[in-house]
């Protein structure tokens, strides 16, 4: 199943190809969703400019044309629509079948470019509605911290292999994005949303290597790896330029609290 963030947990051993969709996951958005989707983020990106004064950094490391996985770091609930303003391109992802239970919240999810996952699905339908929604072209938006995060620091032990399997499945690139400031804008469990600026910073893509028939595990820990560092580059420059750290967690494990190789600072 996703954890509602859109990072279906993955066994890398296993293949979701082959064989006809379990449902119309991932099905294509039609002309009129097009028009309407456009209309909306044109009001949202207004929106957004203005409360949040929101800046881009790195936008051109964007692919213009082909499919690629976008994956921001997760602090607050409006990293999805914040950060789905970086682009005018219909991005797709996934989210909880409960979402789409009232018609008018389902449908304007549906036009976002929202797909539903229903709980109970097996990972390997959303993982290949996510590799068909790619193959045909379109951009796809994924947490690989699955949930929402506290803290600076992008952790490897909570990082999800979704994003990197379904890339090498789909041949397309990952693209590394730091968010700052929507924590501070929209605290969890706080209702209300400040006017605080918000910053993202976009890394160039990461490729994936070819791989044929089944995807070695060690190839995907290793993008995932790789996709980790770029994001956690990424994620430092965005709270650099907002001038705010991200916030802490306010209820911390019990126990040492892990250190990232090589940071030199504990994780959040």
């Amino acid at each position: 199943m996703t954890d509602g963030s859109g990072s279906p947990s993955v066994d890398p051993t296993e293949d979701p190809g082959g064989g006809p969709s379990d449902s119309d996951l991932g099905r294509k958005m039609s002309l009129v969703d097009g028009v309407i989707y456009r209309v909306c983020w044109s009001a949202l990106w207004l929106l957004c400019k203005v409360w949040f004064r929101f800046r881009v950094v790195g936008k051109a490391n964007l692919p213009s044309e082909e499919a690629y996985i976008l994956t921001p770091v997760h602090r607050s609930y409006l990293d999805t629509p914040v950060g789905g303003m970086v682009t005018a391109r219909r991005q797709r992802f996934l989210g909880k079948e409960s979402l789409w239970r009232n018609r008018i919240a389902g449908r304007f999810l549906t036009i976002v470019g929202g797909f539903p996952v229903e709980r109970g699905t097996a990972d390997r339908a959303a993982l290949r509605a996510c590799q068909e929604v790619l193959e045909r072209g379109e951009p796809m938006v994924m947490f690989p911290e699955g949930t929402r995060r506290f803290g600076p620091v992008v952790r490897a032990d909570l990082m999800h292999a979704g994003p990197a399997f379904v890339a090498v499945r789909a041949g397309v690139p990952l693209v590394p994005m730091g968010i700052a400031g929507t924590d501070h804008a929209m605290p969890g469990g706080s209702p209300r949303i400040k006017p605080i600026r918000v910053v993202m910073v976009v890394g160039e893509p990461i490729r994936p290597p070819v791989v044929e028939g089944r995807v070695p595990r060690r190839v995907v820990a290793d993008l995932t790896e790789e996709l980790r560092v770029g994001m956690q580059a990424c994620f430092d420059e965005a709270q650099r330029l907002a001038r705010r750290p991200a916030l802490p967690d306010p209820d911390p494990p019990d126990g040492p609290v892990p250190e990232e190789p090589g940071s030199g600072e504990p994780v959040s």
